[in-house]
């Protein structure tokens, strides 16, 4: 089992008004990584599904995916194309029950948004993650 110290956050950087559901999620990276890079994603229905296994290298943080977890949720942008908070409210029920699983499996493991890494130029996940799940408990 690899050793976990990193949760990333983050968005699928899809309009709010747009669906893109875990197939067009598991398309898109296939076709960009060959497998996807995720291992878990968030429909704007509070769907999770587990993407890809824990055990399994992830394509989602450049330099730290050896040691990281990447848990995705669909929007990141409104309609206009800004980066905006658009998780719903039980998208943020399910990131939360996430989350908390994986920290308790996971107790080192910091929680921070793709954003929170050095030299990432985006508003991904367009929320303050750190701030957000800094006192989360198992």
């Amino acid at each position: 089992m690899r050793h976990i110290d990193l949760i990333v956050i983050h968005c699928s950087a899809t309009h709010r008004n747009q669906n893109f559901p875990v197939t067009a999620l598991i398309r898109c990276h296939a076709e960009r990584f060959g497998f996807t890079g995720y291992h878990y994603y968030i429909t704007r229905d509070g769907t999770t599904y587990q993407t890809r296994h824990e055990n399994l290298i992830g394509a989602h943080a450049k330099g730290y995916n050896q040691h990281s977890l990447g848990v995705c949720y669909e929007g990141g942008l409104d309609e206009h194309s800004i980066p905006t908070d658009t998780r719903t409210p039980m998208q943020k029920r399910a990131l939360l029950k996430l989350l908390r699983r994986l920290k308790k499996e996971h107790p080192d493991a910091r929680i921070i948004g793709h954003r929170d890494l050095p030299n990432v130029h985006k508003a991904c996940p367009c929320f303050d993650a750190i701030a957000e799940y800094r006192d989360l408990t198992p």
